[in-house]
């Protein structure tokens, strides 16, 4: 005789993951040494966008830099990688 479970099986992605380790590198912006705390996969994400758009990791951290507005460098950072996966994910074709 089986009993029946009330509690909802666990989906992998229910799972939590551990939080990625955050990295401190130093970089050189507009002239000045500047450190900047990221999570490992953030800085992956920057180098890729920076190869793709023929930049210096420094180079689009610079110009990233000089278009925020009201927000930390890290956070700016973080939300340029976000907006480059949505624009890379609009411009895929749709799987049918």
């Amino acid at each position: 005789m089986r009993i029946a479970s009330t509690r909802r099986e666990t989906m992998s992605s229910d799972v939590p993951r551990p939080p990625a380790p955050i990295l401190k590198r130093s970089l050189s912006i507009a002239g000045h040494q500047t450190s900047i705390s990221l999570e490992e996969p953030f800085w992956r994400a920057l180098k890729d966008i920076a190869l793709r758009e023929q930049l210096s990791l420094a180079g689009l951290v610079a110009r990233i830099d000089e278009a925020r507005k009201g927000v930390g460098l890290s956070s700016a950072l973080r939300l340029h990688v976000l907006e480059d996966l949505q624009r890379r994910a609009a411009d895929r074709p749709e799987a049918s």
